[in-house]
């Protein structure tokens, strides 16, 4: 699918390329960040977007569980931005980082006992880097989504697609371009840096339990 995206891309005379590797080995994180700064000469923009996620009751999880995914949604957004962060240190323009936390981790759900740490520790990565990178450079900015409900497993029936969308203030699920849109945001405003920014339809402040409640002083 990366490779077909890149390919509609070059279709339109815009350069692309395709790398991969596991985020979670600080080899092949640099590796990757190398290539990229070698074929474009810069880099301006990371998106910290891989991530694993997986059902385990609380009961089953091992503490091998927990530790891939702390290295591959923590310690793969770390290593990411602090390889990328190396490059933008010494670009007088600096550069924008974006890390993709969870809006749930303000209110977890069951069954994801070793997911909710590993993403909750994004938060303060953030924070962290901001001040760390912006040291070096203070063009370097680095900020953190917490997507809401957005492109849901193919397994997710039609009648809980609904109950997830009544559940938020704005009545409907989200889209990729509304994540989409938050990044490009977070990558033009130079005056924002150290912020996590729910894109959840109002998910992380309401929680629709049934109860209207109302005043009425007419």
């Amino acid at each position: 699918e990366a490779e077909m995206t890149a390919a509609g891309f070059r279709s339109d005379g815009t350069r692309a390329m395709v790398v991969t590797g596991p985020v979670e080995h600080s080899q092949s994180v640099e590796a990757m960040v190398s290539e990229v700064h070698g074929a474009f000469g810069r880099i301006d923009i990371l998106v910290n977007s891989a991530a694993i996620w997986d059902a385990i009751a609380l009961e089953e999880v091992t503490a091998a569980d927990v530790r891939q995914y702390f290295e591959v949604n923590t310690l793969g957004s770390f290593l990411a931005a602090r390889a990328a962060g190396r490059v933008m240190v010494a670009q007088p323009s600096g550069g924008a980082i974006i890390n993709i936390g969870d809006w749930a981790t303000l209110r977890p759900y069951l069954d994801h006992a070793a997911y909710f740490p590993s993403k909750g520790a994004i938060e303060a990565m953030t924070r962290s880097l901001a001040v760390e990178l912006a040291h070096r450079n203070r063009r370097i900015r680095v900020n953190c989504i917490q997507p809401g409900p957005v492109l849901l497993a193919d397994d997710v029936g039609e009648e809980i697609q609904e109950a997830l969308a009544k559940s938020l203030l704005v009545g409907r699920l989200g889209t990729p371009d509304e994540v989409a849109h938050a990044v490009q945001f977070l990558c033009e405003n130079e005056f924002v840096t150290g912020v996590c920014l729910p894109v959840d339809g109002g998910r992380s402040i309401f929680a629709n339990d049934g109860l209207q409640c109302g005043l009425n002083t007419g």
